[in-house]
Order: structure tokens, then sequence, then C-alpha cells
């Protein structure tokens, strides 16, 4: 199954009304407790995913756009909106650490690690980010497999600037063409990317009309998704290259589509097993039948035997779902409800009283084992 994302309030520890101010400080008292550079060595992996939990919340609930659609949506709407990237394009880090010393950037690299993305530097080269897609499906599809068209919206490199965000380039004035700024906090010396060219030594001396530098559009776009037989709810399907587009010569990222699977009213699912509950009457129960049986096939048949018992399971082979590695399929798990007739007209009830008067306890085994459970029960007290 999928993996249910925490509520991003609950993870900053906030009230959904609360101020950027409260906010803001909220994060900056987590990121400090958290942040893996300053645990111990044994607990850097816990604090790691702490600290990419906290800065995802921090990152969307300080801006309030990216807040407005999370209040209305919730993450399922959200994360079809916004990729990884997008969530992180634009957060203000800087100002909350920068006077600690730490310096904005440190926090922006060790982010870009964690979730194995590149931070947004301005006019730097961009991988794109990957995307995810949720797709709803019936439980029919998942057993025989289909293909579906969607429609996403995603960052495209810009057409007219070819992805570059514009053309010329001139000596980055801040860092001499180095790409990296110097900085110094009594005896330590840190090297960072630099904020104004982001690590090109070079700025862009006409900036694109179309997309204002950035090298990328949004975009969009119809993708056939073909589903193979047997996905369940959760199934992650990979489409290489239909991610987030890319600028100046990075790679574009891939696109995810997180499968869920409308239940049945007939059918339940457990792994590769099919269930299903068939009533049949008192007499089929009693002298045994043929009964019809749904299938995701259509209909077949089975065979009641005589005295078979209500909850009675019955197997029928290879009529589950099937393997999504191929070959082999599970089976279908019929469950037999004796149904208890209503309803009755005199003459049935007449005759249900005659064939009560005419049995006897032999015919009754699991009533006459209870009773003997219960008659030996009271006797021990």
């Amino acid at each position: 199954m999928a993996v249910t994302k925490r509520d991003y309030y609950e993870i900053l520890g906030v009230e959904r009304g609360a101020s950027a101010d409260a906010i803001k400080k909220a994060y900056r008292t987590l990121a400090l407790k958290h942040h893996p550079d300053r645990v111990p060595a044994e607990q850097k992996k816990a604090a790691e995913e702490k600290f990419k939990e906290i800065s995802e919340a921090y990152a969307v609930l300080s801006d309030q756009e990216k807040r407005s659609v999370y209040d209305q949506y919730g993450h399922t709407g959200f994360d079809q909106r916004y990729s990884t990237e997008d969530i992180f394009r634009g957060a203000d880090f800087s100002s909350i650490f920068g006077d600690l010393g730490l310096g904005g950037s440190l926090f922006e690299d060790l982010l870009g690690g964690l979730f194995g993305m590149r931070p947004d530097r301005g006019r730097g080269s961009r991988d794109g980010a990957d995307l995810q897609y949720t797709l709803d499906i019936s439980f029919e599809e998942a057993y025989t497999g289909t293909t579906r068209t969607i429609t996403i919206r995603r960052p495209e490199a810009c057409e007219e600037c070819r992805g570059e965000g514009g053309s010329g380039h001139s000596k980055c004035a801040q860092c001499g063409g180095a790409g990296q700024v110097r900085r110094s906090s009594g005896f330590m010396v840190m090297v960072t990317t630099c904020p104004k060219c982001g690590g090109q030594g070079s700025t862009l001396e006409k900036v694109c009309r179309k997309c204002q530098g950035a090298g990328r559009v949004q975009a969009e776009r119809k993708i056939q998704v073909k589903i193979p037989a047997g996905v369940d709810s959760g199934t992650h399907l990979r489409i290489s290259g239909e991610g987030e587009g890319a600028s100046r010569g990075g790679s574009r990222g891939d696109l995810y589509v997180v499968i869920e699977v409308r239940p049945h009213p007939v059918f339940e699912r457990h792994e590769q097993d099919l269930v299903v509950s068939v009533p049949v009457t008192v007499t089929q129960a009693a002298l045994g039948a043929e009964i019809d049986v749904p299938t995701l096939d259509g209909r077949g048949t089975m065979k009641v035997p005589p005295a078979t018992q209500s909850g009675t399971v019955f197997r029928l082979r290879g009529k589950g779902f099937p393997s999504l590695r191929g070959g082999s399929h599970g089976d279908e798990l019929v469950r037999v409800i004796v149904e208890t007739p209503a309803n009755l007209s005199r003459e049935q009830r007449q005759l249900l009283e005659q064939f009560e008067r005419l049995s006897n306890e032999r015919q009754q085994p699991l009533r006459q084992s209870f009773l003997e459970k219960l008659k030996k029960g009271f006797a021990s007290h």
C-alpha cells in the first residue's frame, strides 16, 4: 500500500491558522534540533529523515500559494500539482540560519543531497525533478491490465531559448567567474556556490522574455500509461523521461504513476487470491447442488456437496489475480453462506414443521457437539 504522509501542520507542531512567523520559528527550532551534523553518528540517518520531513513542511507552509493549495486539497491534490523541486523553489532558508553563521546555502546544499535533486540556484544547470501522479482504476482493470491516457502539467524546456534562459554570457561580477564565493566566520572559511550565477561563473546578457530566464515554462501533456495485469493499490509505475523537463543541459526527470484500485462490490482481494461470498438455499446445502459462481472472467459453476455447512470455503484454482511477474494466478476462494428462508407460506411452514419432527440428533452433529461442550463446562463447576 502507499505510504501516507503526515500532516504538515502536525510535523511542525503548529495550528492550521498559525502565522508565518510562528511557522518560521517552529521550523528553525526543529531544524537545529534535527540537523544531521548536530547529532551523534548513530542518529544521523534518523535525523536526515526528520530533517527532510520538517523542511518539506516548512517549504509548503511558508509559501502562501502552496499553503492555500495544501489546505484545500491535502496531500493527494497537492502532490499532483507540485514536484519536489517545485516545493522547495523559493523557500527562504537563508534568513532563518544566516544569523547563526551557518549560511542558508549550506542548508540548501544539504536538502539537495537528501532529496536527490539540485536546488534552484538561479541560472545554473538544472535536472528535471521526478513527478508523481495518482491514477484511479477499477478492480477489473487491475485484473486484466489496461492502457490509460493521463494529462499532467509540468515544466518543459523553453522552446524560444532552448532551455538556456537567454543568450550571451558575461563574467559574474560577484564571484569573478569562479562560480564560488568564500566567507569567513571566525577561524572558519566556508566556500559556497555563488548565489548570483549559480556556480556557472557567468550571467546572461539577454534574458528570454518567454521564460524570464528560468529556461523552462509550464506545459500540459497527455501521456499514455500501460498498466500491467495484477497491479494493486500502491503499485508504482515508472515512466522514464516523462517527469519535469530540464534546462541548460540537465537531464529530464521520470514520472511515477501510483495506482489506486477502487473496491469491488462483490469481490475482496487478498494478495493474489479473490474472496467472494455466495448465498445458497437450505436445500442446496443439505442435498448438494451445482451452483453458479461469479468470477472476474465471467461466470463459472461449482459443486456444493451434500451436508455443506454455512461458512465452508471452496477453492477455484487459478481464478485469482495474475502475478505482476507473470506466469501464475492466485485462486478464488468461495465462501458458502446458507440462507435461512424468510416470508414462508403456510404450506412451507407446515412442511418445515414436519421436517423438524422427522429429524434426529445424528443429523445435527454441530448442534450435538455444542451441547456436549456446554454440558461439560457446567459440570466442571
